[in-house]
């Protein structure tokens, strides 16, 4: 009986649970069979490797990530800049980008040992790890597809990262059975897509990062003469040369060979002809994007040249400030191609080869150079007779009154010409160019500087004229500043056709940080040799030619101890750090028919002076701006959006459907 009994009850069980699996809709059923388990805590983490596509290096852009962790763009320039002393962080990456110092794109380029197309990628390098609570002495069994079999497969512990490239414009769909002991295998999936995006940066001596070369020029200690336009022996005066310069120091005793030498102990530039430095808020800025995105790349187009206006520099060519130092000797080319002609033919190029391939973001300044205002510059610092005579005659001087015409009159014509230029090259959209503000660089503890010789004595007829800069200070804050914002926003009475696509996106936030960081600014912090070095008073050379043909400075101390880029109060180059960091001699052609042969000429001196970068941005202000620009950029391409989805399921037992 008892068997009996348990046959039947064996029985039906059994019946129950064949009814069980007869009805696979039922509650039940689902549980035991196609129920998902809880979230294993395990994903697929990946990102691009050398993401910045401008670097051919990986060292290059992990110097930039480690600066950046935790750190504004400002804050990790002051970081690099302690790290090296004040010598630059560009002057080694310099030498190892996908652009040459002609500003031609290498294409191929080939980056950490593989040959890429520059401006249209094919594939991008990528890590692939497992993250979470991954099983200790786990198994992992990785798939690649990226739809064209056979897929990629490789199995070893999950702790290890993989290294592959995948295709760009298509997805990767990544697969990953982690096995570890008894405990039944989990898969975790993701899709792998890289985004990559097309920057190009357009514009005038802002935009290009001028006053701020990748290799600052290396200063002898010993004197150097310059003559000036009064003549004579009283005319002459002596500041530090540049290092490695083999030839005559002396005002007399020159030849013909001089200047080709003193050019090749040059300071150097990413692209000498527009003074373009990896320094820019424009690079700053798509550095920034990089580093910040671990799952885009930016492929960078930097075009921006320093001297360019609307008219010459975006639309025409214009002159070149330098030529390129090669091992051969000097490569000049005379002018340089206008920058939206530059940036059509890239486009052409990368369309052809990549039709869904477009310009997804550009950074521009410009109008400055439109308003002359070199010219107002010049007009306050040139202060002695002799000089301020000439420099009118030759019309380096400008006015106010001049300039005030020319932005009400020239530059709306010419931002409305622009503005037609570049709607079709960023998809009929205009909010997809974001203009960056220019700062005023003459405020001190939100005041106007006081003037004065200090900061420019670095040539004997320059002082910053008080009255005429508090002058120029007031129109660009109270007319310059405010007439850009309308022209790039469409307001204030300007004129567009659609305001709504019409109108770019405008950055001025840096604007209220700079209002502390003048030229005249000055603070305990900064370097000693400043502080030592150059007077407050504007007696920073020794004024006996004898004496300072050994050492110029009164100070005592070595030239070369001066650091470019070592933190400090100015966010504005004056006329001395214009001269110490780059000492300009403006030569386009190689033997310029309008610029004297004699490296002493007292044109020289003057050029030198100001020509590297005098009242423009230092590293730290660009740094200052590209923090400004990261917001609106980060916005406008709508990053930092939602991270791809990942699925987390066991592996189903042989024989049970997946």
């Amino acid at each position: 009986m008892i068997h009996s009994r348990a046959i039947r009850l064996s029985l039906g069980l059994f019946s129950l649970i064949a009814a069980f699996f007869a009805f696979p809709d039922r509650q039940a059923t689902a549980q035991i069979a196609l129920t998902p388990p809880a979230d294993t805590g395990m994903q697929i983490s990946w990102e691009v490797r050398n993401r910045f596509r401008l670097f051919r290096e990986e060292r290059d852009f992990q110097l930039q990530v480690e600066a950046l962790s935790g750190r504004s763009i400002l804050a990790s320039e002051q970081m690099l800049a302690t790290q090296s002393d004040g010598r630059g962080w560009a002057r080694n990456t310099v030498g190892r980008l996908c652009i040459d110092p002609s500003g031609r794109v290498n294409e191929p380029c080939t980056r950490d040992g593989v040959k890429e197309s520059y401006l249209t990628p094919l594939d991008h390098p990528v890590t692939v790890h497992l993250s979470g609570a991954v099983p200790v002495g786990a198994t992992c069994a990785w798939s690649f597809d990226d739809g064209e079999p056979p897929p990629r497969q490789s199995t070893l512990d999950c702790n290890e990262p993989i290294n592959l490239r995948v295709r760009y414009g298509r997805p990767t769909r990544v697969t990953v059975d982690v096995s570890s002991g008894p405990d039944a295998p989990q898969r975790v999936s993701t899709d792998i897509e890289v985004r990559d995006i097309f920057i190009a940066g357009l514009g005038d001596s802002i935009a290009s990062g001028e006053g701020n070369p990748d290799r600052p020029v290396a200063l002898s200690d010993n004197g150097f003469c310059f003559r000036s336009y009064l003549g004579g022996a009283a005319g002459m005066y002596f500041r530090p040369g540049r290092a490695g310069f083999k030839g005559a120091r002396a005002c007399d005793t020159s030849d013909g060979t001089s200047l080709q030498k003193w050019q090749r102990a040059g300071a150097q530039w990413l692209n000498p002809a527009c003074h373009r430095s990896l320094y820019s808020y424009q690079t700053r800025t798509a550095i920034a994007l990089a580093v910040q995105n671990p799952q885009i790349a930016v492929t960078y187009l930097p075009l921006a040249c320093t001297g360019a206006t609307i008219a010459d520099g975006l639309f025409g060519s214009q002159r070149a400030r330098e030529c390129a130092i090669t091992r051969n000797g000097l490569n000049c080319a005379g002018t340089v191609n206008g920058q939206i002609a530059e940036l059509r033919e890239a486009l052409t190029a990368a369309v052809r080869r990549q039709p869904s391939r477009g310009l997804d973001l550009l950074l521009l300044s410009i109008g400055a150079n439109d308003i002359n205002f070199s010219g107002l510059v010049a007009d306050v610092i040139v202060d002695s007779g002799a000089e301020r005579a000439l420099s009118r005659r030759t019309g380096v001087l400008g006015s106010v009154e001049e300039s005030r015409t020319s932005l009400r009159r020239d530059l709306p014509q010419g931002f409305s010409k622009l503005r037609k230029a570049l709607k079709p090259l960023v998809g009929g959209d205009l909010s997809r160019v974001v203009y960056v503000a220019y700062a005023d660089p003459a405020l001190s503890n939100g005041a106007p500087c006081p003037g004065g010789r200090a900061g420019f004595d670095i040539h004997p007829s320059f002082n910053a004229n008080p009255q005429r800069l508090a002058e120029v200070t007031n129109f660009v804050e109270s007319e310059f500043l405010p007439q850009l914002k309308n022209l790039a926003l469409c307001e204030g009475g300007v004129l567009c056709g659609d305001r709504s696509r019409d109108r770019m996106t405008f950055v001025d936030q840096h604007q209220a940080a700079f209002a502390n960081h003048g030229f005249c600014a000055r603070a305990q912090t900064d370097p000693q040799f400043d502080q030592q070095c150059f007077s407050a008073t504007g007696d920073s050379f020794v004024a006996d030619i004898v004496n300072a043909a050994n050492n110029p400075l009164v100070c005592g101390q070595a030239a070369s101890d001066f650091r470019a880029y070592s933190p400090r109060a100015r966010w504005i180059r004056d006329a001395n750090d214009s001269y110490f960091a780059a000492m300009t001699y403006p030569q386009a052609a190689r033997t310029p028919a309008d610029q004297p042969g004699d490296i002493h000429d007292a044109t020289w001196g003057v050029l030198s002076a100001v020509y590297g970068g005098a009242i423009h941005p230092t590293a730290e202000g660009q740094a200052a701006m590209a923090d400004a620009a990261l917001q609106a950029t980060t916005a406008v391409l709508g990053l930092g959006g939602a991270a791809p989805t990942v699925t987390s399921e066991p592996i189903a037992p042989i024989g049970m459907p997946r």
